[in-house]
């Protein structure tokens, strides 16, 4: 009896501190921007936010644990594979603006934590939207060629493995964060330019322009100091007394200001070690190289 009641009492602790962990990772990641339709007082995680993107409309799904209307009866096999393989539980592709290409970097450990954290929501009752797309993009077979184009199962490779703390901000960058999916400009067909990954772009979500954070002194966060991206990352303030807005100032109050202050060391130092990219977002110049990526 007593050897029941401690194993139980072990197992209880294990399923606590997976979900706490997996609120960690619910936080690195950004879900909660994407998922809440925060604008027209949506409920938590029942999706209905609208990316607005040069492809169409996206609509962000409903991942409470509501049977029917959210992910309650995925597996955690179909929520692994819906996360670092972009596959739905029936085998239909996910559209990138679901940033898998990213996500296909994380630990499979780190994904079943998030899936034990969002099993511990309250479920919504809200049906998901269709995206508005255009005709030939609604066709969602073609979505293999563009994956077999531009997605590697492995997910973004790192460069930071002796190094610890890089390491560390690599991973956090480029697979929980995503920070290249907003960052990097995308050429015709959805793909990221991969020679300018994090040196910003004039088409980011919602049409917005999306600042190059490589760490180039004129067009780049060449002059902050890793203080100062830790800072900026936990305040939203940057070096100059201005604030972060928008879409930035959202994914600060809901990701990560909530992270370790090792974790946003970690990220300005991985930041900081790129190679430094010239490219002025907004400007005449930028505008015309970019009709050079295209193919």
């Amino acid at each position: 009896m007593l050897c029941a009641a401690a194993s139980a009492a072990s197992a209880q602790v294990d399923d606590a501190s997976k979900v706490s962990r997996g609120e960690y990772i619910f936080r690195a990641a950004g879900c909660a921007g994407c998922h809440t339709d925060e604008a027209n007082n949506g409920e938590f995680l029942a999706g209905g936010r609208a990316l607005k993107t040069s492809f169409g409309v996206f609509y962000t799904p409903n991942i409470t644990p509501h049977p029917r209307y959210g992910i309650g009866r995925w597996t955690d096999a179909q929520f692994v594979r819906a996360l670092k393989a972009g596959l739905s539980p029936r085998g239909r592709n996910y559209y990138p603006a679901f940033p898998y290409v990213a996500y296909a970097g994380m630990r499979r450990e780190d994904v079943l934590a998030l899936k034990a954290y969002l099993d511990t929501v309250p479920p919504v009752a809200w049906k998901n939207r269709s995206h508005e797309l255009p005709w030939y993009l609604r066709l969602r077979g073609t979505l293999w060629l563009w994956k077999w184009r531009y997605f590697d199962p492995r997910g973004p490779l790192s460069n930071s493995r002796r190094d610890p703390v890089l390491a560390r901000g690599d991973y956090l960058v480029n697979a929980l964060s995503h920070c290249g999916e907003c960052h990097t400009p995308r050429d015709r067909l959805g793909g990221r330019v991969e020679a300018l990954r994090h040196a910003g772009t004039g088409d980011g979500p919602d049409g917005e322009d999306v600042p190059n954070i490589t760490p180039h002194r004129k067009t780049g966060i060449g002059t902050w100091s890793e203080d100062d991206l830790e800072f900026y990352l936990e305040t939203g303030l940057t070096p100059d007394g201005d604030s972060a807005g928008s879409l930035m100032a959202e994914v600060i109050d809901n990701g990560t200001r909530h992270l370790s202050r090792s974790d946003r060391l970690a990220i300005a130092r991985y930041v900081l070690s790129l190679p430094p990219i010239e490219n002025a977002v907004g400007a005449p110049a930028s505008a015309k190289r970019r009709e050079q990526w295209d193919f």
